[in-house]
């Protein structure tokens, strides 16, 4: 009876794909310079360790052309412009800390994203910040740029207060095939925009010509990825529709497509007509959008993700890991979290900790990004400790 038994859960495993497998995660103490002490949660036979520390509000991490890792500091959550891309430098193996941070640039206003380009044998950094999208010449083992950037595309730059759920700050970049692809939030919770390019995903040449809308109805996707040639977002839902509804998403981008906002959103895997909106007079590109394979928890707050390939355990290798942010508003105990992505439509918890309660002292971190550093480990940014994270499988 026992064989059985072990013969069907094989069966269920490998026809679920390994990433299905059951995991266990066991506790790791964690202490700052600040001399704050929690503990977080890992998988069974990884360890965590603070890699560096000090920062102000980490972003999202991006690897330069000489194997430099680089990441975005935006300082706080206010509209500012001292914000940073810091090289993470000298990395220690011993003691899996950077022994050197390094500001490549500042004063820059509220930088979430950058991205490197190669053309005819030169390396550019593009910058995506509020207002603008410009780039820098790019040389191998320089501290600062050589020369002033160009700037190719400007967006709108203002919008309503966080308490008012708009004032999307944030563009993200990726790119591919020689095209640029940059996403624009919306100005505001849900509203029917005066700006088309407001939340929006756009493609567009290396030097910001020939734009073009590869997708509407965006609220805010802060998370950018192409992967295998497909192209990958999260996306923030509304709020003010109760406390699960609507779920938020990570999903593949068709482009010309119309993913919802604010005329349509997602919940348990069927889409519903918002009722602020549903006799609004819609542009012609409104249409009802498609399902996303993952709907995730409402207020959770995806933001950066990364797809685990050529990872030396099964557990998680094959899988979208996902950053959940989680609520600025503690009491719904939503999101802080590293997630990995199920072939189910599910996803399950893979670093956690960082929320132990119902009030922000409780509140020990907001995962960020993820970003797979080889075929062992990966580093998480929290962007209210100012912390990245360094996470591997022993040996």
């Amino acid at each position: 009876m026992k064989s059985l038994l072990l013969l069907f859960l094989l069966f269920f495993f490998v026809s679920n794909g390994q990433s299905q497998l059951p995991l266990k995660l066991v506790k790791q103490e964690v202490r700052l310079k600040n001399k704050t002490a929690f503990s977080l949660l890992v998988p069974e036979g990884y360890r965590i360790a603070v890699a560096a520390e000090g920062l102000n509000r980490p972003r999202f991490f991006c690897v330069s052309p000489d194997g430099r890792l680089f990441i975005t500091d935006m300082l706080d959550r206010s509209d500012n412009k001292k914000g940073k891309v810091l090289i993470l430098e000298d990395w220690a193996d011993s003691s899996k800390q950077f022994q050197k941070t390094t500001t490549y640039l500042s004063n820059l206003h509220n930088p979430n994203q950058v991205a490197f380009y190669i053309r005819n044998g030169e390396y550019f950094l593009y910058v995506a910040e509020t207002g603008k999208l410009s780039y820098y010449r790019y040389l191998p083992g320089e501290l600062q740029p050589s020369g002033p950037p160009t700037i190719i595309a400007r967006f709108p730059d203002y919008g309503l207060s966080y308490k008012y759920g708009g004032w999307h700050l944030t563009r993200s970049i990726a790119i591919h095939h020689n095209k640029l692809y940059v996403t624009i939030g919306s100005s505001c919770d849900a509203c029917i925009e005066k700006e088309e390019i407001r939340a929006s995903l756009v493609e567009m040449d290396p030097d910001g010509s020939n734009l073009k809308y590869i997708a509407r109805g965006l609220r805010n996707a802060v998370g950018i990825k192409w992967v295998k040639d497909e192209l990958w977002v999260t996306n923030m839902g509304r709020d003010n529709r109760g406390p699960d509804k609507p779920e938020e998403q990570l999903m593949k981008i068709t482009p010309g497509s119309f993913y919802g906002w604010p005329y349509y959103f997602q919940y348990r895997k069927q889409i519903i007509t918002d009722p602020a909106f549903k006799d609004s007079l819609k542009p012609a590109w409104v249409k009802r959008p498609p399902i996303s394979q993952w709907g995730i928890k409402a207020h959770s707050a995806p933001l950066g993700f990364t797809y685990f390939s050529v990872f030396s355990d099964s557990l998680l290798n094959n899988s979208f890991i996902t950053a959940l942010h989680g609520s600025t508003s503690v009491w719904r105990q939503r999101g802080n979290a590293v997630v990995q992505m199920l072939p189910n439509g599910q996803y399950r918890e893979i670093v956690s900790g960082f929320l132990q309660g119902k009030t922000e002292d409780k509140r020990f971190g907001r995962p960020c990004d993820v970003l797979q550093w080889d075929d062992r480990s990966f580093f998480i940014s929290d962007d209210k400790n100012g912390v990245i994270y360094y996470v591997w499988k022993e040996n």
